[in-house]
């Protein structure tokens, strides 16, 4: 007869009674417990505790994230909670895989991973919008699901899958019956770059696009409050941050779940961003953006906010633009470009296009042609389209696939036609570095208008404004030299975090007059003996309270 460990957890909630405490209040629990003091003899050695693969805490693990921006923020949240409970964040005993559902080849990349992983026998957790869309699919049975909303409780599942158990974690956060934002913004999290801080300021969208498949898994708007949002903003530039990317399924619609807007959010996020250090405001659709024109381009043309918006058309046909549901007309779409152009000379519009939606004809299709010649835009994504399971548009009649491709083909043909940067050669230009380039030859960093902007690669520049003079442009980047006899500026308040180290406030666990400080601020995930040591103790208390608090 097989034991409790090896029967399947349907949905960890299952294993909570409604009277339980919740995790934040077992955190909380945590603050009263000091480890009873032990004879060396009592204690395990180094090899004793690394032989047992079943204490949570001591596992590697291995994370991939596919998708976008939001997608990203949420993998930085989970491994950084992961390498604050003692998982080393490196190849691997369980893969952590984050997905993306928008297209199809990105779920393919995902399944192939599980398929890899189950391969090498490796514990696997699925997380993103593709299990919290379709949890049911045939390749995700048996697998641990870490929901969009539940990123807070990742090591919950995590240490529930070292154990062989497999737990499905899909449920929604609800306040008073409203439905929130997602997890807490003040969570542990190991930033992909240490100089760029990714905020989600809500999470869904307010519309029901028929070809999308991330309404299913992130839901209808919810927002986070606007000094929540400051709060965390604070924070990164505390721990050195020079360049905030707001992010969301539409950051356009922000508010509007809790009587706010988003002009309003940006001109506080404004007030707590140092001089030098900028913010990137995310996608937004055109229907949310019409009533905050004005406001917008203010907010544009402030200094410390990249001139720079995202705002995805998807086709220049009214017919085709309704059969998506978009909301609104190609007319609206060219009052906004229009109105940002002149209101803030030289913003850079990037915009999204499908190619071949279901009943898009040939004059359509040539619609869409002439809007890209008329705005010749500088960043554009095409996409041909593909039909997401259980969506509208999946059941609407296709476009036949070659002609999808060769409409795809043609447009791309157009928009690499034409260099969007010639005129840029002379310029001088103030620019913030904050990347390396792929082939690690130059810096990365961004004029105001958010172009790509190759330099010199030199350790002082990393993190800092700097003054170049544009000398050549290409496709996708300009190139800089540094004006002579200007100086580094840096925006910061604070040297940047070491590659790898977790984010995060500083934790007090206290009893009566004893304390014990745990730093997670700059807590890395290079793990000693003593490290270990530590982990295996705190999970031997936290077990012997819970169950004590079960008897």
């Amino acid at each position: 007869m097989p034991s409790a460990c090896d029967s399947p957890i349907e949905d960890i909630e299952d294993m909570v009674s409604f009277n339980d405490p919740t995790p934040h209040e077992r955190q909380s629990s945590r603050k009263s417990i000091i480890p009873r003091s032990r004879k060396n003899k009592e204690l395990l050695s180094n090899e004793e505790l690394q032989a047992d693969s079943l204490i949570p805490g001591t596992q590697k693990i291995w994370m991939k994230t596919w998708g976008c921006s939001h997608n990203n923020s949420d993998g930085e949240y989970m491994a950084g909670q992961l390498a604050s409970s003692g998982y080393k964040m490196t190849e691997a005993d369980l893969w952590l895989l984050n997905s993306c559902t928008v297209k199809n080849p990105a779920e393919d990349h995902f399944r192939n991973s599980i398929k890899k992983a189950q391969e090498q026998q490796k514990k696997v957790v699925v997380a993103g919008c593709v299990p919290q869309a379709q949890p049911r699919m045939d390749y995700l049975k048996g697998l641990s699901i870490i929901g969009v909303q539940q990123i807070d409780r990742v090591v919950e599942v995590v240490d529930e899958a070292v154990k062989g158990h497999s737990v499905r974690l899909l449920g929604q956060k609800k306040d008073g019956g409203r439905r929130l934002g997602g997890a807490r913004l003040d969570l542990p999290k190991i930033r992909k770059n240490p100089l760029i801080e990714i905020i989600s300021i809500n999470t869904g969208c307010l519309n029901a696009c028929t070809y999308c498949k991330t309404k299913h898994a992130r839901g209808d708007l919810a927002s986070y409050p606007i000094e929540e949002l400051a709060e965390r903003a604070r924070q990164s530039f505390q721990e050195g941050v020079c360049e905030i990317w707001l992010t969301s399924e539409d950051t356009g619609a922000y508010g509007r779940d809790i009587g706010t807007d988003l002009p309003t959010l940006l001109w506080r996020l404004v007030e707590e961003i140092p001089e030098g250090a900028m913010l990137r405001l995310g996608m937004t659709n055109p229907p949310y953006i019409l009533e905050h024109l004005e406001e917008m381009a203010k907010i544009l043309n402030h200094p410390r906010v990249y001139a720079f918006l995202h705002v995805p058309v998807q086709s220049a046909s009214d017919s085709v633009l309704m059969d998506m549901k978009r909301e609104y007309c190609i007319d609206d779409f060219r009052r906004v470009v229009d109105f940002l152009k002149e209101r803030v000379p030289g913003v850079t519009i990037a915009t999204d296009i499908i190619c071949g939606f279901p009943g898009e004809t040939e004059e359509d299709f040539q619609a869409t042609v002439d809007l890209v010649k008329c705005y010749r835009f500088p960043s554009l994504f095409i996409n041909q389209f593909y039909p997401r399971p259980g969506t509208p548009a999946a059941k609407m009649e296709q476009v036949p696939a070659h002609v999808k491709k060769q409409r795809t083909k043609e447009l791309s043909q157009l928009f690499h036609s034409y260099n969007p940067y010639d005129h840029k050669v002379g310029e001088r230009q103030n620019v913030l570095v904050t990347e390396e380039s792929f082939d690690a030859q130059y810096y990365v960093a961004h004029n105001k208008f958010y172009e790509q902007v190759l330099v010199p690669k030199r350790s002082e520049f990393k993190g800092k404004m700097i003054e170049v003079d544009i000398y050549e442009a290409g496709k996708h980047f300009l190139k800089g030299r540094p004006a002579e006899d200007s100086k580094p500026f840096t925006p910061s308040i604070a040297a940047p975090l070491e590659k790898g180290a977790v984010s995060g406030l500083m934790q007090v666990i206290s009893h009566r007059h004893t304390h014990l400080k745990v730093y997670t601020h700059t807590h890395t995930h290079t793990h000693t003996h003593t490290n270990t040591m530590l982990m295996y103790l705190f999970h031997c208390m936290l077990f012997f309270t819970l169950t004590s608090s079960s008897l």
